[in-house]
């Protein structure tokens, strides 16, 4: 039996969630085209015939301008010592810059195996892969990849290979976690998370780095009684933004931008949860709430 930690790190869109998403076999992290959209560390587990994997998604990797910012930088950078393989995940399709050179810096504190793994190859052509891998390779001489992967997360091109990878590279020893666990987030966290990404797929300009989503209640359906489609669960949650001009932004004329959210969050939240869902969503302004100790507290973050 193997067992170990993995995390992956890398800069903001990556793909590191579709690709943590893709190996667990279930939607745990929130997926969007903005910048910074995992603000957690997210754990997931994965049992194989022979091993059980505990991958870490974590927030990408830039340069913080709030307080909030500084949080999720570090969750990431403190996952890199306690891991027992580091997946340094590259959009293969973007040119390098200063930000990856940073993160590289960060990777040789590792003493774990380090991958490096070229993500969304279903862009590109091929023969790109070899100049970026010799790129990589200059830019940090000092780090020795134990693995070079090419990997579409979105379709789940070599994926496999890297799983095989994985297990090849992690210790020997008993599961951490029972073979029912999935993750160490409550359900609070994804109804919120679900609300966020429908927040994000549906609004623009500053709104997604300033906004956050509470969740204020969460009234699980009664025990008994009732199928699976009768049951209920009420959730009460706010969109937290830190502008007043950003309030009618996110509530829309008459209403029309939070009944979409709130619509489209509701759907999944009903896949995610398997019962019916009432959600009653409102939106408060909190000024600086980003620098705020407290709600980021409250937030989880």
């Amino acid at each position: 039996m193997k067992c170990g930690f993995v995390s992956f790190i890398g800069r903001p869109n990556a793909g590191k969630s579709t690709l943590v998403n893709r190996l667990v076999g279930v939607k745990l992290a929130i997926v969007s085209d903005k910048p910074q959209t995992t603000r957690n560390r997210i754990l997931g587990v994965k049992n194989y015939d022979a091993a059980q994997v505990v991958f870490l998604d974590t927030p990408g990797i830039h340069r913080p301008l709030h307080r909030m910012n500084v949080r999720m930088v570090d969750a990431a950078v403190d996952t890199i010592g306690d891991v027992d393989v580091l997946g340094l995940v590259v959009d293969a399709t973007e040119a390098g810059g200063k930000g990856d050179a940073f993160v590289l810096d960060l990777v040789k504190r590792s003493s774990a195996p380090v991958f490096l793994i070229l993500n969304k190859i279903d862009r590109m052509k091929r023969s790109r892969l070899l100049p970026i891998i010799d790129a990589y390779r200059r830019k940090a001489p000092e780090v020795t990849f134990a693995e070079i992967v090419p990997v579409s997360a979105s379709t789940g091109e070599n994926v496999d290979r890297l799983e095989r990878a994985i297990i090849d590279h992690l210790p020997v020893g008993e599961a951490r976690y029972p073979a029912d666990y999935l993750t160490d987030q409550p359900e609070r966290f994804f109804a919120a998370e679900i609300i966020r990404e429908k927040l994000l797929q549906l609004t623009r300009a500053e709104i997604p780095f300033s906004s956050a989503v509470a969740i204020d209640r969460f009234e699980e359906p009664a025990p008994g009684g009732g199928g699976r489609g009768e049951r209920l669960l009420k959730l009460f949650a706010s969109i937290v933004v830190d502008r007043e001009s950003h309030k009618p932004i996110v509530v829309g004329r008459g209403g029309d931008m939070i009944k979409r959210i709130g619509t489209a969050a509701r759907e999944d939240l009903e896949r995610f949860f398997g019962v019916r869902v009432f959600l009653d969503l409102h939106v408060r302004v909190k000024s600086e709430w980003r620098e705020d100790e407290q709600v980021l507290k409250d937030l989880g973050l």
